[in-house]
């Protein structure tokens, strides 16, 4: 039996200083999460005390039911909205079907914590619209609780089934639909027992983004909940309490979110190995041609759907320019608002945009290597990359925020109140974004491309850089401005890991809803969502129209 000898070449070293790095900033904080989390305060030694509590207390355990009643309830309604507008999308013609799927896009990328302030601002107990309902006698409903953080949640997070099932219905073959049909099937049935279980792996897929979304926001929970306390928010209150914190309570939290998140993403595993199809596309669907009421009535109901999900970035945008005294009185409409958050919030603002572009700049370069070592270097070590890279998605921010300010708050190596510890947790959790993208883009060049290069008298490591990196660029960069987006509107970890010198706008935002500045929140919003479109622009520009968000 013969020893295979290691290769040391440049990719060597990539995979190794790759490794090394995601078990530093991935495993070995979520390492000090799982051991902290069987140590506590009130017991020596190693001790399950922090679960039992937590499933034989109330205050406790009610938390994991009523994620779990949100998270469920979030992932249905947004099914229910997200196939019905990806079959109208894809098989009737809707006008301004293009415009439409922009801007499905653009409200997923707004962060639900603005869509929450939004709706306070509509629907709270001072809000637009329950005034208006009040000067016709009439009582708005509430947007605070269980209902209204579903309510917001389901708008926010249906462009994620959307997406994932349009493609999959794009992709049927006509002709399977047309057979059951001519069997004397009709619409409905059809739908229900030929096209829907064939995207059926897709649909489940934008249901886990969904509901793993939904378990790991801090910011909707925390504005609109009101003594309707999740998991996310316990973690924040246990760990950032102002009278007693419990990091040992909080670190078993942690481990019990992931946990749940790891459950949904085995179930997901599970279904779509049982059922799972391929299938060559040589007939598209076709486009049913609808008329007068008929396409009224279809195309009306995805129209106030898009609408409501874009309402909260209409309404920060106008809120921002309304001057109030502090008893509520509008004072003007002006420019006050920006003027204020200039000169008191100017330093949050230059932290966001610096702190991601430093972490994009890294996001970029790890993103080509590591693309590059997962589509053209497989082997044991790129399996385990790649895994490693997917887990901040079982992650939720504010985990990864315990376990960064647990793993480097001693020596040797103390991060904790610095810049770089904000920094880390960006890279950390939007490199996925980028990495996908850019093998998606690998795996559609021509490897022959590459060798022909190399038989020209090229070295590997020159073609790489001159030839490779610079065609992977589009895919990368297309990558990079998603996960830009996500870096300036991250609030989970920014809110566990801001010091006083390293708040961002998101932590601001959440600051001023929370001290009833309106004015000033808006216009920070407006910030982050101008931004935001300004960034998706760029991506549309890259892909030329195709956006893949993960």
């Amino acid at each position: 039996m013969t020893r295979r000898k290691i290769k040391l070449d440049f990719w060597f070293f990539v995979k190794a200083i790759v490794l090394v790095t995601l078990c530093l900033f991935i495993i070995y904080p979520f390492y000090t999460i799982l051991t902290k989390s069987v140590f506590s305060s009130k017991v020596d030694g190693i001790t399950l005390y922090n679960f039992e509590r937590f499933f034989s207390k109330k205050y406790y355990y009610r938390t994991l039911i009523r994620s779990m009643v949100i998270c469920s309830s979030t992932m249905v309604f947004s099914c229910i909205i997200g196939v019905f507008i990806a079959y109208v999308m894809t098989r009737f013609n809707v006008p301004g079907k293009n415009l439409l799927h922009v801007l499905i896009i653009l409200s997923l990328m707004s962060p639900p914590f603005i869509g929450a302030y939004s709706w306070i601002l509509l629907l709270g107990r001072n809000g637009l619209l329950a005034k208006l309902f009040g000067t016709i006698g009439l009582t708005a409903p509430t947007i605070y609780g269980r209902d209204g953080i579903i309510f917001v949640f389901t708008l926010h997070l249906f462009p994620y089934v959307y997406l994932y099932t349009s493609g999959a219905m794009n992709s049927i073959d006509a002709s399977l639909e047309e057979a059951a049909e001519n069997l004397g099937m009709n619409k409905f049935r059809r739908i229900m027992t030929i096209t829907l279980p064939v995207v059926l792996p897709s649909i489940l897929a934008g249901c886990v983004m969904v509901f793993m979304t939904c378990l790991a926001d801090f910011g909707t929970p925390m504005l609109l909940g009101e003594g309707y306390t999740v998991l996310p928010v316990l973690v924040y209150n246990e760990y950032m309490s102002e009278s007693a914190t419990d990091p040992f309570m909080a670190s078993a939290l942690s481990v019990i979110i992931v946990a749940c998140s790891l459950v949904m993403l085995g179930i997901q595993k599970l279904i779509i190995d049982k059922k799972n199809y391929t299938m060559s596309t040589l007939r598209p669907p076709k486009e049913t041609q609808l008329h007068g009421f008929k396409r009224f009535a279809t195309v009306f109901p995805v129209y106030l759907i898009v609408f409501l999900a874009l309402l909260p970035q209409i309404v920060v945008v106008c809120q921002s320019f309304v001057e109030r005294s502090f008893s509520g009185i509008v004072q003007g409409i002006n420019l006050n608002n920006y003027r204020a958050i200039l000169s008191r919030l100017g330093q949050n603002i230059f932290n966001t945009y610096s702190f991601s572009l430093v972490a994009i700049v890294f996001i970029v370069i790890f993103g080509i290597l590591i693309s590059y070592v997962l589509v053209r270097k497989k082997g044991k070590a790129a399996s385990v990359i790649d895994t490693l890279i997917m887990f901040p998605y079982v992650i939720p921010g504010s985990v990864l925020g315990i376990g960064l300010i647990v793993a480097f708050n001693r020596k040797p190596i103390i991060l904790v109140g610095t810049a770089a510890i904000m920094i880390i947790s960006y890279i950390v959790r939007k490199l996925p974004y980028t990495v996908r993208s850019g093998s998606a883009f690998l795996y559609q060049m021509d490897p022959s491309v590459e060798e022909a290069s190399i038989n020209l008298g090229v070295s590997p490591m020159k073609t790489f850089f001159t030839l490779t990196a610079r065609m992977m660029l589009p895919g990368v960069m297309s990558g990079a401005v998603l996960s830009w987006i996500t870096c300036i509107n991250e609030l989970s970890s920014s809110i566990m890991l801001y010091s006083g010198n390293t708040s961002t706008i998101a932590v601001a935002i959440y600051q001023e809803v929370v001290r009833m500045s309106d004015g000033t929140a808006a216009a920070l919003a407006t910030i982050l969502s101008v931004t935001t479109v300004a960034s998706m622009l760029i991506v549309f520009r890259l892909t030329k129209g195709k956006v893949k968000i993960v």
